[in-house]
């Protein structure tokens, strides 16, 4: 059963959710109905995808979705689901079909539009129609450069729901098509297996109280992130590089060029958006950062991260290394913070939750949006 964390007891501290919303299967279940099944979801990027044939799979809830590029070069998106006996269609994670995708237990056979167009003895079949029972759509979206898939019936409105958490943190929308993340190249991809909740990690990456304590390349950088200030908190705000920093480097030195369309006021800043449920983006004058969340259990939860640079950039050869090692330090600490945090959740002593200091308090929005989720 559900509720809500209990009014504040200080001016300066607001209650957290009550420990078993990050243990409880059956509010995990919950979650993966009314947030991941009912929301857009991030599920692949694009050029992943970069023939027809092409195809990935992805676990968005308690569905396995199977995201691929038809003949005409569209993508789709559809559940991963034989509509004869419920077989999974495709096992693999990712691969390449020549022209259609067929079901391993009898063959029932899906052109890349999704329709039925083979089986054995069908012709004997003359009833059976090949569209209805073809694969089951799923709503698919582009954006940035990424696929985004929606089970719901009736998708939210993508542009007020994904578009909308971009303008909310920037001002407008052309703060974020500066960046022309979907003409990027991936330079370098982590995946990361998080032995905690989901919602550890998005709190985890809306504050920045822990900043000083377990991320001393980040606040080298980024100098204002060691006051534990909430730059996700004010409109437009970007974290000023420091004064002796050349770029978004691990220890400081020069980066890339800026890319080409960012502005003079975005150059030598960091912008950090949570788009909910699952995506977090990381703007920087030479480079997006990505990172895509799979929530896989109450306590498990897969991260892809991408670093996305100029074609020529990546084209080039040029060792990105000191780009990537910043962020990445910055996911394991935050990755082994959460690990440390998790099993915290299931004590008597967060029964009733923990607290949210001043510069956290923009974490009870996204606890009052979950808890409206559920209700």
């Amino acid at each position: 059963m559900t509720t809500t964390p209990e009014a504040p007891s200080a001016a300066s501290l607001m209650t957290t959710l009550p420990g078993h919303f990050y243990t409880d299967p059956e509010i995990f279940r919950q979650e993966q109905e009314r947030v991941f099944e009912s929301l857009w979801f991030c599920a692949v990027r694009a050029a992943d995808l970069d023939k027809p044939g092409a195809f990935r799979t992805v676990q968005v809830g308690r569905e396995s979705v199977l995201v691929t590029r038809s003949r005409s070069g569209q993508l789709r998106a559809f559940l991963n689901i034989c509509r004869h006996r419920g077989a999974r269609l495709c096992t693999q994670e990712s691969g390449e079909v020549r022209r259609a995708l067929q079901c391993p237990y009898h063959a029932w056979t899906y052109d890349l539009d999704g329709k039925l167009i083979a089986a054995p003895n069908l012709v004997k079949m003359p009833d059976v129609d090949r569209t209805e029972y073809g694969l089951v759509k799923v709503a698919l979206r582009e954006w940035l450069g990424y696929v985004w898939v929606c089970l719901a019936d009736e998708p939210p409105s993508f542009e007020e729901s994904v578009i909308g958490a971009a303008v909310e943190r920037l001002g407008d929308t052309a703060s974020i098509e500066r960046y022309g993340t979907e003409s990027l190249a991936l330079g370098q991809r982590v995946t990361y297996d998080v032995r905690a909740n989901w919602k550890l990690i998005v709190e985890n990456f809306m504050e920045c109280y822990h900043c000083a304590t377990i991320h001393p390349e980040l606040t080298d950088v980024l100098p204002e992130f060691a006051d534990g200030f909430a730059a996700q908190y004010y409109v437009g705000h970007g974290a000023s590089f420091g004064e002796e920093v050349s770029g978004f480097t691990v220890d400081g030195s020069a980066g890339f060029e800026r890319l080409p369309e960012v502005a003079e006021d975005q150059d030598r800043r960091y912008y950090a958006i949570t788009i909910k449920p699952t995506v977090f983006i990381n703007l920087v004058p030479d480079h997006v950062i990505l990172h895509r969340m799979f929530p896989l259990a109450e306590d498990r939860t897969v991260v892809e991260c991408d670093w996305l640079y100029a074609p020529e950039v990546v084209a080039s050869g040029v060792d990105l290394s000191k780009s990537v090692e910043l962020f990445h330090r910055v996911n394991e600490q935050d990755f082994e913070a959460c690990e440390r945090t998790q099993p915290a959740m299931a004590s008597r002593a967060y029964r009733a939750g923990g607290v949210l200091v001043p510069t956290e308090h923009h974490i009870g929005v996204f606890h009052e949006w979950l808890a409206g989720r559920l209700a």
